[in-house]
């Protein structure tokens, strides 16, 4: 009798689990659904159904939770299952583990457990159903709408805009009615960093500083009624006597832009902005202090930094949000030539100190020293910058967390609360006095690019150089080597660039224009 069960139990199984062919449904609408479980809680491999997935297990009698039960051991946090042939309208199903159903906040890890079980188990069982070719996916909220629809949009993103051979195009919506508006939300949010890494992957050719430009005015078109954009030529550059940006573009046969923006999304319109600033150099040579040429070919990435600020204030526009936002780029090359800066070069900032260039690859800290100068005239609330700064901060953090540098401890805490509700990790980083010591001992000059000891505290010199040119009381920095590209350290972003903090940006201009 028990071994007729099991032969019962297994002809079950490997029917309901045979991949379906074309046949068994329209090639125009393979569809594909997202459910979740959680581990059930004091019962080893025992599974709890979320509230949509109980639900159509009821419609299908039961077989869904009886195919669980088969296909022991459970499922344990981020890992899939797909069933085929279960429902008429769905050829492909994927379950996915979610983990613990009350995870929550996890002050060891800084971030929001339920949220990024979630995220990854979405995005697992999102890019299962599209290995199969589905093209369209519900998915399930698994309690927490946005973050679904987050992991469903990130995990799905690959760059393959250059390549004959396309992974297949997924359209997803949520299952059911319920929270449609955190759907659209996380749908928003996610769109807002697949733009960063669009812009980040796409190879330093094809994104240039007007190309970048050009781009970012195309995706706030829509919003033209918020949204003020200017492309700040060479010559305004020239008058604007930004000298620091000017040493680092000169080099470069193709010409700098500035590129500002503004979204007014307050409606009291003498609101002091929110400022953004992010560095934009789209391709980083090292200029005449060469980078060596293995992996030179990822600094099509170094203008991450305008990347995400741009991105994010496309994406507080498309959301309406209620806050004023400016955001400055200052988009250039940094490359060699006969024309390029020299190391021992002396050059002179927008505010009139002298800066002693030793080595012309640490060049980052010069372009935002002329944009935050200039930033100071809108008299912000706040001022951020973001950068691809250090590979000293890469080597400190690794791709686990941005680091932080800011002289208030209220932007700090306002950063750090939106990073846990997007999982992406930042960390406060020193601000000490002993760094700014090193960067203004210059022989020749008011400060030294690289500062009197180069390899030591890099990540912190270089943040003590940016606040020399820092008057405002809310400054922070916000260094994103480390987290400029993912391997496989986030679960539910493909290898490549990451597009990070895009998300956390967002979230925290949210939090600004809430907090009033």
């Amino acid at each position: 009798m028990l071994l007729v069960r099991k032969a019962v139990r297994t002809a079950v199984w490997t029917n309901l689990c045979r991949p379906f062919s074309a046949s068994q449904t329209h090639p125009d609408k393979r569809k594909g659904l997202v459910l979740g479980v959680f581990e059930k809680e004091g019962e080893k491999g025992g599974l709890q159904l979320t509230e949509t997935a109980a639900d159509f297990d009821q419609s299908l009698s039961g077989k869904l939770s009886e195919l669980l039960e088969i296909s022991r051991p459970g499922l344990k946090k981020g890992k899939s299952r797909i069933f085929y042939g279960i429902h008429k309208d769905f050829p492909c199903v994927a379950v996915v583990g979610l983990g613990k159903s009350r995870a929550g906040v996890c002050n060891a890890e800084n971030w929001d457990t339920s949220k990024e079980n979630i995220r990854e188990a979405v995005s697992a069982g999102c890019r299962l159903l599209q290995d199969m070719e589905v093209n369209h996916v519900e998915v399930d909220s698994c309690g927490d709408a946005q973050s679904a629809a987050e992991g469903a949009i990130l995990g799905l993103f690959h760059y393959d805009q250059l390549k004959s051979k396309k992974k297949t195009k997924v359209t997803t919506q949520l299952r059911g009615s319920a929270d449609a508006e955190g759907w659209e939300k996380g749908v928003v949010y996610a769109e807002g960093q697949n733009l960063a890494r669009l812009l980040m992957e796409a190879p330093a050719n094809h994104i240039t500083p007007t190309a970048f430009a050009n781009t970012i005015e195309e995706k706030l078109a829509p919003y033209s009624d918020r949204v003020a954009i200017n492309k700040r030529s060479q010559a305004w550059i020239q008058e604007q006597k930004m000298g620091a940006f000017l040493s680092v573009s000169k080099g470069s046969e193709e010409p700098p832009v500035f590129l500002e923006l503004h979204y007014n999304g307050s409606p009291d319109s003498k609101q002091p902005p929110l400022l953004l600033v992010g560095k934009g150099i789209t391709f980083d040579s090292g200029g005449i202090s060469l980078k060596p040429s293995p992996s030179m070919d990822a600094m099509r990435a170094d203008m991450g930094g305008a990347a995400t600020v741009c991105a994010s204030i496309v994406t507080a526009a498309s959301l309406k949000l209620p806050v004023n936002i400016v955001g400055l780029a200052p988009l250039c090359e940094n490359m060699p030539s006969g024309k390029a800066t020299k190391p021992g070069d002396v050059v002179i900032a927008k505010n009139g100190k002298t800066i002693q260039v030793d080595n012309t690859d640490a060049e980052g800290r010069l372009v935002l020293a002329d944009a935050l100068c200039y930033g100071h005239t809108f008299n912000p609330r706040a001022i951020v910058n973001v950068a691809t700064l250090t590979g000293a901060m890469d080597v400190a953090l690794g791709s686990a967390a941005t680091g932080v540098f800011t002289n208030s401890d209220w932007l700090w805490g306002q950063l750090y609360k939106a990073s846990v509700v997007t999982g992406d990790r930042v960390w406060r980083m020193p601000l000490f006095h002993h760094y700014t010591r090193q960067v203004t001992d210059s022989q020749l000059a008011d400060l030294n690019n690289i500062g009197k000891y180069s390899r030591s505290g890099g990540a912190c010199t270089a943040a003590a150089f940016l606040k020399e040119f820092v008057t405002a009381p809310h400054w922070a920095h916000l260094d994103i080597a480390g987290v400029m590209s993912n391997k496989d350290e986030i679960p539910y972003l493909r290898k490549g660039m990451s597009g990070r903090p895009t998300r956390t940006l967002v979230e925290f201009a949210a939090g600004l224009a809430h907090s009033g």
